[in-house]
């Protein structure tokens, strides 16, 4: 195992955290006519006050979520209005605890057919839909993510956890790994699959489930428009890919301590202005998409809407099984452009069914994505047409980690969420800026791409800021790793049996050998990189 302009600022002013306050999942339904509204005692409000006193508001998990909604039930303790706030009172979000433990569904995925747990963890009268309107939802979603839990303290701080973790278990060949949907993101194709009421949005059945009805409902004229802009995007894909390569090889040099001469470590500017370059790249192919996506909307007809109308956002079932063979392109096409053909289908569907809100949305794991916390992730996946990532596999092995740490190694890592929060708020309304311009194509409007190029460029120099404090924590905890902890943060990795290629572009190994740009200039300021770099 190897080592342990003025256009911007006009968009932002339009953009605004108002939305995503409004619909959250924060809002109380008004009870159904004949529906009880459930009050509590004073002896069940302490009841509840007793069992949130064994956890810490601020660092919630997802399995503590659960635990605190099975001893409510197991209480008999009611769910409604009156039991948010003793909650709140006790200085937890029922929000927050929705968010990490939603409510179930039945076998068919609809969690509406189902008496769901509690409102925050009490019983329900049966038929009685507790669920609150996430951001963006539509169709069948049920489960609560938003923006707010994605940018959360708690959800960032076992992320980034999870990412280190990866980072000081693994190697360059797997901090390289990415998915190819996280790059140009502003579809909310993302948030389609993270409330996908039938839990299918993390297999890989499901880009191949929506990408087929969208090119089974297409014509051969429609099709041809996709199929020509991937071939065209294949190419800058993948120079997408290999600029982030360099900046990997950086923060490698970081945690090793192989840093060159006269350098204190990692040039916070110099990643800044290098990750600022990486997203105007990202921004420039998502507003070609766009534009295609709003070439493609003007020409559907009637019957092709009507189609599209019964595929619900968010709701895989709504999906009709389709074979996909008679639309794939021809054999020996080259791997990206079948990637970015796929994408084109997949995402196509998810924006022109989807909002702002959608395309704002972000998991959390969407910035910082250079240390292979995917890699880690995905990995068993690969290769298999049926398999469920676990979803609480992140949270659940972020927070082990941090466990394993000492306390002077620990505090490296949750200090970050605080160092990040302006930054992440940031990142909010530059991407619901890119949002709405982009969206101006889907009404037959043309977007302005300098503001796209701009607000793209600045929302890297937010996820450069972000990932510097990753990789310099990463880095301080790394150096007083004892052999014993490495062992046990090894065996946390939970990947025998899997050897990193030399590197990949996305999710495709590179075998040839790579060579790579000198990475001197990320260890000083930008305008001495120029004399650094032999």
């Amino acid at each position: 195992m190897k080592r342990i302009p003025i256009a911007i600022a006009l968009a932002l002013a339009v953009s605004t955290l108002n939305t995503f306050a409004q619909q959250s999942g924060g809002g109380e339904r008004p009870p159904r006519d004949g529906e009880k509204v459930e009050t509590l005692t004073n002896e069940q409000a302490k009841q509840v006050k007793v069992i949130l006193s064994k956890y810490n508001p601020s660092a919630l998990t997802a399995e503590e979520a659960k635990a605190i909604h099975a001893a409510f039930q197991q209480a008999g303790l009611p769910g409604g209005p009156a039991m948010n706030e003793v909650v709140a009172d006790a200085g937890f979000s029922p929000d927050k605890l929705r968010d990490l433990d939603p409510p179930p569904t039945d076998a068919t995925g609809r969690g509406d057919q189902l008496v769901p747990k509690s409102e925050v963890g009490g019983s329900r009268p049966q038929g009685a839909n507790n669920q609150s309107q996430p951001i963006g939802k539509q169709g069948g979603g049920t489960q609560h993510y938003s923006i707010e839990q994605a940018a959360s303290d708690n959800a960032q701080l076992h992320t980034i956890a999870f990412n280190g973790l990866a980072f000081v278990t693994g190697d360059f060949g797997a901090d390289t790994f990415l998915p190819p949907g996280k790059v140009c993101d502003f579809s909310g194709f993302q948030y389609m699959r993270d409330i996908d009421a039938a839990h299918k949005g993390h297999n890989p059945m499901f880009l191949d489930r929506v990408a087929g009805n969208v090119l089974h409902v297409l014509t051969d004229e429609q099709r041809a428009l996709f199929e020509k802009a991937a071939r065209q995007e294949a190419v800058q894909l993948r120079a997408l890919a290999e600029k982030r390569l360099p900046l990997i090889k950086a923060f490698c040099r970081e945690l090793d301590g192989s840093i060159p001469a006269g350098s204190q470590g990692l040039n916070k500017a110099a990643v800044i202005q290098y990750v600022g370059d990486i997203f105007a790249a990202d921004a420039e192919i998502s507003y070609q998409r766009a534009q295609v996506f709003g070439q493609v909307v003007a020409s559907l007809n009637p019957q092709q809407k009507e189609y599209l109308a019964k595929m619900k956002f968010g709701d895989f079932n709504t999906w009709p099984a389709v074979e996909m063979d008679q639309y794939k392109l021809p054999r020996g096409t080259e791997k990206m452009i079948n990637v970015a053909y796929m994408t084109y289908a997949s995402e196509f569907f998810s924006w022109y069914a989807g909002s702002v809100k959608a395309d704002t949305y972000f998991c959390p794991e969407r910035h910082g994505t250079y240390f292979g916390g995917f890699y880690m992730k995905d990995m068993p996946a690969m290769g298999k047409r049926d398999f469920d990532i676990s979803t609480s596999v992140t949270g659940d092995s972020g927070k082990e980690f941090l466990n394993i740490l000492t306390e002077s190694q620990r505090k490296n890592i949750t200090a970050i969420p605080a160092l990040q929060h302006k930054a992440l708020q940031d990142v909010i309304k530059v991407r619901e800026a890119i949002s709405m311009e982009l969206r101006k194509f889907l009404n037959g409007k043309q977007a302005d791409k300098k503001t796209v190029l701009a607000l793209g460029r600045r929302y890297g120099e937010l996820d450069g800021e972000m990932s510097y404090y990753y990789a310099t924590a990463f880095a301080k905890a790394n150096r007083t790793l004892t052999a014993e902890q490495r062992k046990v943060l090894v065996k946390l990795r939970n990947l025998d049996g899997y050897t990193s290629a030399p590197a990949y572009i996305y999710s495709d190994p590179v075998r040839e050998e790579l060579k790579l740009p000198d990475t001197d200039h990320f260890f000083f300021p930008p305008k001495a990189a120029a004399g650094n770099v032999r």
